[in-house]
């Protein structure tokens, strides 16, 4: 699979591009910036799902959960265990 790879200029704070020349090598810089950009744009995505999916839970959809989620757990696996044969 090939991508295709497009130059893009960026304004950087002095300090960042100082400390990205000295820590990464010159030929790594743009792999390096995408790799971090890929990685803040994976979290920008989970924490806008996260605040678009708040409050489509409703309690009255699950009453399974009523007792708390740990006695139901323990309620599935205490009943998929009586029918194991050892």
């Amino acid at each position: 699979m090939t991508m295709t790879i497009r130059q893009a200029n960026f304004m950087l704070p002095d300090d960042l591009l100082n400390e990205l020349r000295q820590l990464v090598g010159q030929r790594q810089q743009s792999r390096f910036v995408a790799v971090a950009l890929r990685k803040e744009l994976q979290r920008e995505r989970m924490k806008n799902a996260l605040t678009n999916s708040f409050g489509a839970w409703k309690d009255e959809d699950h009453p399974e959960f009523a007792q708390g989620v740990d006695q139901h757990i323990r309620a599935q696996r205490k009943s998929t265990r009586s029918g194991r044969t050892s």
